[in-house]
């Protein structure tokens, strides 16, 4: 490991001193595996091309020594108010540091056959043990292997054939670390035939210690169930948080995404998708406010396994002030994949001359009968639109900000929840309104 950098070393000494406290036999034989991946991996290198341009290595090179998985958290007089979605009536779920807080969480009233569990108590659980980590290894990168490694606790959200949810399930993951930590949330659904689940997280920082957040959330959608998801990252400037997000589909099956990120640090989504039946449906979206220096990198993969099946992409950003921007999206359409429909799109604007948008859009295509398309778009703010509007007698930062909100208007308004949807209307408008 001579020529690994610390923190590696450190997380395999780390991982070898708590081997013994697994959740039970089978899970432990799944982390030792992950870290034998995570091991043979490493952390990403400055010439890896899929981190070509998020210098992870570098990043975490400059960050001081990490306290991994902190124990001893006090959530005495947290404020959850950061986290809180204002009219959203929900059942609350609430992670602090990675762990599932159980007297701050509120699931009453939750219908028969769903259940939301405590990772750490139900490690058991027959479900929990045959779905963590059952999205299997393609596409899994070493922070995924490092996360499943030290997974312990978490949350379960289990959802039994034909039950429907009838209000959101709002997931509160809050970091408090008062000094320079590593937090490895984790989130595992499980969807049955027929059911509907509506899920809203919210990633939120307490403290301003630099913090390592490596996240990673799975998902089984079974045959007919209907999945909506939105995702809000909202953390300082010295955070950098890794967010892996692994999507399983059966036939028929619909699964919904959408990613917001407006944090002031380094923030990676990973997401992979796998529509793994026929007739499945994929959405997935995502917007990015990258403002004073902050670093967005969203990679995406859709692997369409089976025919007829459809797939809908679309993310969009806003950048300025010596900001980076990252967009990699790719749909693969393997050889028996027919008759797929697959669409793709990355649209940014770059507010000024210090800021830097890379955008990559791929296809890769082994089908012959088939619908896709891909496309990517980076520029400036319409001149002649802010003439218009400013001819009209609209100020020109006002005008500025009515061109800038309708650019995110088509990602927002995929949000189904209007209080969601209001909620992150109004945390983009006074973030552009500030600058």
């Amino acid at each position: 490991m001579s020529d690994r950098n610390s923190i590696e070393s450190r997380l395999l000494q780390e991982w070898e001193s708590r081997a013994g406290s697994a959740m039970n036999g089978r899970l432990h034989d799944s982390r030792a595996e992950a870290i034998k991946r995570f091991r043979d991996a490493g952390i990403p290198a400055l010439r890896s091309e899929a981190w070509k341009y998020t210098p992870i290595r570098r990043i975490l090179d400059r960050m001081p020594t990490l306290d991994i998985d902190p124990e001893g958290i006090n959530t005495d007089g947290l404020d959850l108010g950061a986290s809180t979605i204002e009219g959203l009536d929900a059942y609350r779920v609430v992670l602090v540091d990675g762990r599932f807080q159980a007297d701050l969480s509120d699931v009453t009233g939750l219908p028969k056959g769903a259940r939301i569990l405590d990772l750490r108590e139900s490690s058991s659980d027959e479900d929990v043990v045959r779905h963590l980590d059952g999205t299997g290894t393609e596409a899994r990168d070493a922070f995924a292997e490092l996360n499943s490694a030290f997974v312990q606790d978490g949350v379960a959200i289990l959802v039994d054939a034909g039950v429907i949810v009838p209000r959101p399930i709002l997931i509160q993951q809050i970091v408090t670390a008062q000094k320079p930590s590593l937090v490895q949330p984790r989130l595992l659904g499980v969807f049955g035939r027929n059911s509907q689940a509506r899920l809203v997280e919210v990633c939120s920082t307490a403290g301003q210690a630099e913090v390592l957040t490596n996240a990673f959330s799975e998902f089984h959608t079974a045959t007919g169930a209907v999945i909506d998801h939105v995702r809000l990252i909202d953390e300082h400037a010295g955070a950098v948080h890794i967010n892996n997000l692994r999507s399983y589909q059966e036939g028929g099956s619909n699964f919904s995404t959408n990613v917001i990120t407006v944090s002031a640090g380094t923030v990676r989504n990973q997401s992979y998708f796998l529509p793994d039946g026929e007739h499945c449906e994929t959405h997935l979206s995502g917007f990015y406010l990258a403002q004073d220096g902050a670093h967005i990198d969203n990679h995406t993969l859709v692997d369409h396994a089976k025919p007829e099946c459809y797939s809908n992409e679309l993310f969009k950003g806003i950048l300025e002030n010596k900001s980076v921007g990252v967009f990699n999206g790719k749909v693969l359409v393997r050889q028996d994949a027919q008759k797929i429909n697959a669409y793709q799109s990355n649209k940014s604007v770059v507010l000024d001359d210090t800021s830097r948008m890379y955008s990559k859009p791929e296809l890769e295509i082994y089908a012959d009968d088939v619908r896709c398309s891909h496309g990517a778009t980076t520029g400036e703010l319409d001149k002649d639109a802010l003439f218009y509007l400013q001819a009209r007698g609209i100020r020109q930062d006002a005008a500025r900000l009515m061109l800038l909100e309708a650019f995110a208007s088509d990602v927002l308004d995929r949000i189904k929840e209007e209080p969601v949807r209001a909620h992150v209307d109004q945390l983009i408008r006074s973030r552009l309104s500030r600058n």
